[in-house]
């Protein structure tokens, strides 16, 4: 699989990497046994990126990559956590006091001395632009615990004010077919500055695999179905903020111009091929909770250009169905 340097850590990772908040058990029951195996189906299919949290599964997605670390030690994987979502959301709470014992916990999890990327795990919008903030975290560098951070947001403001600090190594942000403000400043500023871009919630929690009705159910234990409404974190996570109905309807269209492409892909390839293939992405984390899942996932990155007749057709899409409801919240 296609490689590329991830911003300012300098280190080469996959552009289909995976992302790990299924693992911690947060879409629905996934055992263990099978975590694992789908860790190992993205590694075989040229996977060499993990991205994980603190607060996924309360720690049980970073213990699952720690395990499989363990039992895989040569393999060059590169893991990046986050941090910040285990406290109240105040300014306040983002001290170097905190930041040492959030990452001690994780490298305790992840049977890591040193960590190689921590985010901040979209903190309140002042905690961007503080510089108290940026020197804790190079504080972190400078003592051996990590070495590298970097930023996840919300909001692509919240991202150009990362990537403006010198210390920014990447930014996380949503991106997707159904998402597309962060090509307008975000992904330039990106390329501009040498920050590497890891693209998240790339399939819209599902939508965009084409395979959701407007009958189909989740699990309580989902947060596409208890985080429609936002009462669990921002509702810009979930469907990427689009409502349930509209996303539905809007994903058929895709599936539609995903069938005229000219080669053959599944809904869901073709939506990460989209994201990979922007200027500025480094790494697009799609999650999975099978191993034909991981499988297919890693496959996206060996699609071929998908043309600009497809991608005029995803931005006709979004200006027609989504631009107005989106656009301006994130």
């Amino acid at each position: 699989m296609e490689e590329r340097v991830l911003g300012r850590t300098e280190r080469p990772v996959s552009v289909i990497g995976l992302g790990t908040w299924q693992l911690g058990a947060d879409w629905g029951e996934v055992s263990e046994t099978a975590a694992l195996e789908v860790l190992g189906a993205a590694v075989e299919s040229g996977v060499t990126f993990f991205d994980t949290a603190d607060v996924y599964g309360n720690g049980r997605s970073e213990r699952l990559i720690g395990r499989f670390r363990a039992e895989n030690p040569e393999l060059p994987i590169m893991v990046a956590t986050k941090m910040g979502r285990r406290v109240d959301q105040v300014p306040a709470n983002f001290t170097l006091q905190n930041f040492r014992a959030w990452t001690d916990r994780s490298r305790q999890n992840l049977g890591m001395e040193k960590l190689d990327l921590v985010q901040l795990h979209c903190p309140p919008t002042a905690v961007y632009s503080q510089d108290q903030i940026y020197d804790a975290l190079d504080t972190l560098v400078a003592d051996g615990a990590i070495a590298n951070y970097g930023v996840s947001v919300e909001t692509c403001d919240e991202a150009l004010t990362a990537i403006s600090r010198r210390g920014t190594a990447t930014v996380q942000i949503i991106l997707n077919a159904f998402r597309l403000k962060p090509l307008e400043a975000v992904l330039p500023s990106a390329v501009t500055n040498g920050v590497g871009i890891i693209a998240r919630v790339p399939l819209a929690s599902g939508l965009l695999s084409g395979a959701y009705t407007t009958s189909t159910t989740f699990a309580e234990n989902d947060h596409r179905n208890f985080n429609r409404a936002g009462r669990a974190f921002d509702v810009g996570e979930t469907f990427s903020g689009v409502d349930y109905e509209t996303g539905v309807r809007a994903a058929q269209e895709f599936v539609d111009l995903v069938a005229k492409l000219p080669f053959q892909a599944t809904p869901a390839q073709a939506a990460l091929a989209w994201v990979a293939q922007q200027p500025g992405v480094t790494t697009v984390i799609p999650g999975a909770r099978t191993v034909a899942q991981a499988k297919a996932n890693a496959a996206a990155g060996e699609l071929p250009p998908l043309g600009d007749e497809f991608l005029d057709g995803v931005r006709d899409l979004y200006d027609r169905e989504l631009r107005a409801q989106i656009h301006d919240r994130w």
